[in-house]
């Protein structure tokens, strides 16, 4: 997956916006002002995506050197996936999934019913 088709992938979702809220690098990704997913728009080496975190620990042990916890987050709920790995797409895609779906999960239900009309 490369920078171009992940953020296209990204912008999918009903309810998102990107920004610059850290630097000019890292590229942040919510819904409804919640982040879900986070790269270098520079380097695009990987990403940041929350996770459920039991998940989270099971992904590590399955993909390691691959999937870490996640870099500068909350290591709990957050993992740092690799794009420089030989991962498919469709595995990226699952997880960006994930991560957007766990946090619309936890949004105020007026926000989610938002979302849900939109999308």
């Amino acid at each position: 997956m490369n920078i171009e088709s992940f953020r296209d992938y990204c912008l999918s979702f009903s309810g998102i916006t990107e920004e610059f809220p850290f630097d000019e690098n890292t590229l942040v990704f919510k819904v409804m002002g919640k982040m879900f997913a986070l790269c270098d728009v520079d380097e695009f080496e990987s990403i940041n995506l929350k996770c459920d975190p039991e998940k989270a620990v099971e992904l590590r042990e399955e993909y390691p050197g691959l999937v870490e916890p996640g870099y500068h987050m909350n290591k709990k709920h957050w993992n740092t996936v690799s794009m420089q790995g030989n991962l498919p797409d469709d595995l990226i895609k699952e997880w960006i999934k994930d991560s957007y779906d766990l946090v619309v999960a936890k949004l105020p239900r007026s926000d989610r019913e938002l979302i849900n009309s939109s999308g």
